[in-house]
């Protein structure tokens, strides 16, 4: 939330708009005038003029606006720490050491505060002190000292292999305190920078810390499985499968597992050996289908229509859904026509129309979708559905109506986001950029603050233009709002690549890959090693990519871009 949200914006906006965004534009060009500006000094000025900046996507721009509000403010901590962040956000660490100044002499016992510190000094590679920080943050007492840790460790700096030492240092210290969750996320953390040695060292204290607990157990079969020793992990996992009898959650964690593996039959199994619901039932149905074990899905379905004597809405969603996932459609169609009402009832209409499809019954398929487009009673949840359906079943038949399915929604639904966002979507996998970009911009006409949208744009046109610098400003105006997500680290390093600076890209690009394993993620950091002439690296990326997605869209282009 601003720090001026309690400030009558919407009146000064109007008025200050054009003057603040004038001098915003001409900071950098007059660095002479800035001491002697009038509106630098004026706290209520230089944070809207910071706020503008942040909205145009000039985070060195916002930075310095919000050091000087936080500089002229009477100790207002909120100021500084925005400060703070931003320059950080902005790589801008001479403006994030003063703005922590500030921060520091007005909220100094403050966790959120001292974890800035800590990931200052990583940036700067002052490994030191970065450490004596984060041991405080852990050994403050507080019980979210070590979620600040964890966040600066995990993210704060640019080197994984810094972060590895780091944690390494940590763990001998014995700093971590003595709560299994702080444990686990180390230890996965540990994981994730690729050290399965120093994972095991964290395993070895959980266990000696924690003896008995199953999520330890589970821990060390993710990280088995992790390093490829498959026949460790599956021994892991059996070893708890009575635990998993009485905790349920254990019991789909350990299915997660077997899934991640790709040992589905497994997966299944797990589910099946306890008591069931429809969570459960629903679960293990997608598994067998996605195992192609016909035999044993119809085995459930009849398991499931044995138990549903009651005309349940749910259990006869239920049924429709297993039927269909047993290529059993007019079966299914039957059982979701005879879902009574409810939510389950539109749920069950709009699978009835995805099965009519299946069946080759087009024209019904189409007017069982139009009927609920027009239905005032529906929702817009599944109003907007039912478009998005049309189009998505036109779109896997190669039926140019497509577009018409967006555009009659759009037309019912004006500025829908999700419609929106969808057809522009469509337009970018047509090679249609521009109109791609007209309804990522109409969306954000609508909401100037919808983070997909801006990193959708941000990103197709650092992917697909040349037009880096506005494709920056985009990406850097979502990382202000969510500063950790995956996708958008990922765009972000996406364009510093495409500027030319592929050293930084390659930070952000594994940093990403570190919390997301997608393809599209691996083929970016493999292109950019081929582009630093890393081949051998790159190929490994490459071939990971391959292993998680072959028909991803941007690894195929990246193979053909380098030749790899």
């Amino acid at each position: 939330m601003p720090v001026f949200d309690s400030i009558p914006v919407a009146r000064l906006r109007a008025a200050l708009l054009v003057p603040l965004l004038g001098v915003a534009c001409a900071a950098q060009a007059q660095p002479a005038a800035e001491a002697t500006d009038p509106l630098r000094r004026d706290v209520l000025g230089a944070t809207l003029a910071g706020e503008f900046a942040v909205q145009a996507g000039r985070l060195d721009e916002a930075a310095n606006w919000y050091l000087d509000a936080a500089r002229h403010s009477d100790g207002d901590a909120g100021l500084a720490e925005r400060a703070t962040r931003i320059a950080l956000l902005a790589g801008d660490d001479r403006r994030a050491g003063q703005a922590l100044d500030l921060w520091r002499r007005n909220a100094p016992e403050s966790l959120p505060m001292r974890a800035a510190e800590a990931t200052l000094s990583l940036r700067n590679g002052r490994d030191r002190a970065a450490r004596r920080q984060l041991e405080a943050l852990l050994r403050s007492g507080d019980a979210t000292g070590w979620r600040h840790a964890f966040t600066v460790l995990s993210g704060g700096g640019r080197d994984p292999q810094q972060a590895a030492r780091l944690l390494e240092r940590i763990v001998a210290d014995g700093a971590i305190p003595d709560e299994l969750q702080a444990w686990m996320a180390f230890g996965g953390l540990a994981q994730r920078l690729d050290r399965p040695d120093l994972t095991e060292r964290v395993l070895d204290n959980i266990v000696a810390r924690f003896p008995g607990e199953p999520r330890v157990a589970l821990l060390r079969a993710s990280q088995l499985r992790e390093s490829g020793r498959l026949d460790e992990a599956r021994a892991a996992l059996a070893a708890m499968a009575e635990a998993a009898l009485a905790a349920p959650d254990l019991r789909l964690a350990i299915a997660g597992e077997y899934e991640a593996m790709g040992d589905l039959d497994a997966a299944e199994a797990t589910l099946a050996a306890g008591p069931q619901d429809g969570r459960t039932y629903v679960l293990r149905a997608s598994l067998l289908a996605r195992a192609q074990d016909k035999a044993r899905l119809a085995a459930l379905y009849e398991e499931v229509k044995a138990v549903a004597l009651a005309p349940n809405p749910a259990q006869r969603l239920l049924l429709g859904q297993m039927a269909e996932y047993l290529e059993q459609y007019d079966e299914a169609l039957e059982w979701y026509d005879a879902v009574p009402g409810g939510e389950e009832r539109f749920q069950a209409r709009l699978r009835g129309a995805r099965v009519l499809h299946e069946l080759g019954r087009h024209d019904e398929a189409w007017a069982r979708l139009r009927a609920l487009q027009a239905d005032g009673t529906a929702d817009d949840e599944f109003r907007r559905s039912a478009y998005l359906l049309e189009a998505e079943l036109r779109q896997s038949a190669d039926d140019p109506a497509e577009l018409d399915a967006y555009n009659r929604g759009l037309s019912a639904m004006p500025d829908d986001p999700a419609l929106l966002y969808a057809r522009a979507l469509m337009w970018e996998r047509r090679d249609d950029i521009p109109r791609a970009e007209a309804d990522l911009r109409r969306l954000l006409v609508a909401e100037p603050e919808n983070v997909a949208a801006l990193n959708a744009l941000g990103y197709t046109l650092a992917d697909r233009t040349t037009r880096y610098t506005e494709a920056l400003e985009l990406i850097d105006r979502a990382r202000v709002a969510e500063p950790d997500n995956a996708a958008i680290v990922d765009s972000y390093g996406w364009v510093l690549h495409r500027l030319g600076r592929n050293a930084e890209a390659l930070v952000e690009l594994r940093r990403a890959y570190s919390m997301m394993k997608d393809a599209e993620v691996a083929a970016h950091i493999a292109q950019v090693l081929w582009a630093m002439g890393r081949r051998d690296e790159a190929r490994k990326y490459f071939d990971e990519a391959r292993a998680i997605d072959p028909e991803n869209r941007s690894l195929l282009r990246a193979l053909e871009v380098t030749g790899a």
